[in-house]
């Protein structure tokens, strides 16, 4: 705001009245120039991303339902919270994709979720059908938009976006390892009652049980776990990580919605500030890690141009052999996509 201050009065005090007005015009311009999301599914995860995304004020809020009323209901409802807590929340409910049009991002919450006894990849064949229903609705309305697709089986549901789209490999991606990453922030920060903040995780291979949490690597303000933990704790910490969504699953008798949502919204904001943050999530791996040619977890960069580096580690040979097998169910899984597709 410093900036727009310095110029409007660099403006006023301008001789040429007629690049006075020119200025202004396009100062005018850049001022109102906002950000756009979409978030497909106004369910838990999607309001909950929709309602995360405008308290940050983050961009113009697109919730987009099937459901006549359900999104705009949500809307109504976030923008009279905005009100409230004194800022201003631009969102809107529909069941409309042209509203969606121009869209900078899109985060595809929609999907059957998981409750007890169902497997991740109980939910592949349902989820396809409507991954692909949202992916041409994408490529259709919102043709530049980067994709972060939250529903599961996510590895999967990646690869199909990307797939349905033919956007660019680097403009899709999925949202799990900001996630895992944080479950396990979260138990260690428990475990040792020190502030989440300190933590810094880092998670490799597909969003499921054989998911691979990089002990080696996991710190508190630098200090590698291993030199506060001890190995038998850190196995049952990791083994609840692996476990943590049908922990909450058999608790709510539903999947978890805030952290995933706020997971999501995490890496929206790295897109759209071009942060060059470097996040766990699902990327596309060629030669990286030898994944040959799949969306699976792995540490990458985050900005304006979606992902833009995989960040290869030296994985040992428990851990690579650990994402071996993660990768190998990647693929298993990616395969039956091709032949529902």
């Amino acid at each position: 705001m410093q900036v727009v201050f310095f110029v409007r009065n660099a403006l006023e005090s301008a001789y040429n009245h007629d690049l006075l007005l020119k200025m202004q015009r396009c100062l005018r311009v850049i001022v109102v120039k906002k950000n756009k999301i979409t978030i497909v599914g106004a369910g838990n995860v999607g309001a909950t991303a929709a309602f995360i995304a405008s308290q940050k004020q983050l961009a113009e809020i697109v919730l987009l339902d099937i459901v006549d009323g359900l999104a705009e209901g949500k809307a109504l409802d976030m923008s009279q919270a905005g009100s409230v807590n004194g800022y201003d929340a631009d969102v809107t409910g529909t069941c409309d994709w042209s509203k969606a049009a121009g869209s900078d991002i899109v985060i595809i919450t929609s999907g059957m979720p998981r409750k007890p006894g169902m497997s991740r990849d109980d939910l592949l064949a349902k989820n396809v059908q409507i991954i692909k229903s949202v992916s041409e609705s994408t490529a259709n309305y919102c043709p530049d938009s980067f994709v972060i697709v939250v529903a599961n089986p996510l590895d999967a549901m990646v690869y199909a976006a990307a797939k349905v789209t033919g956007f660019a490999k680097n403009k899709v991606m999925g949202m799990a390892g900001v996630l895992d990453s944080a479950r396990l922030g979260c138990f260690i920060a428990k475990e040792l009652n020190v502030s989440t903040e300190d933590i810094k995780c880092v998670l490799m291979g597909g969003h499921g049980d054989d998911m691979v949490p990089l002990v080696r690597f996991t710190t508190i303000s630098g200090v590698p776990i291993s030199e506060l933990l001890s190995a038998e704790t850190i196995d049952k910490l990791v083994k609840r990580t692996r476990n943590g969504g049908i922990e909450i699953v058999n608790l709510l008798g539903y999947s978890g919605y805030y952290a995933p949502a706020a997971g999501a919204v995490k890496m929206a904001d790295a897109i759209l500030k071009d942060k060059k943050e470097l996040l766990s999530c699902c990327a596309y791996c060629d030669s990286e890690y030898k994944a040959g040619g799949y969306f699976v977890g792995s540490p990458a960069v985050l900005g304006k141009k979606g992902v833009e580096k995989i960040v290869e580690l030296d994985l040992n040979k428990q851990e690579a052999e650990q994402f071996a097998v993660s990768l190998a169910h990647v693929k298993e899984l990616s395969v039956k996509v091709d032949g529902i597709l």
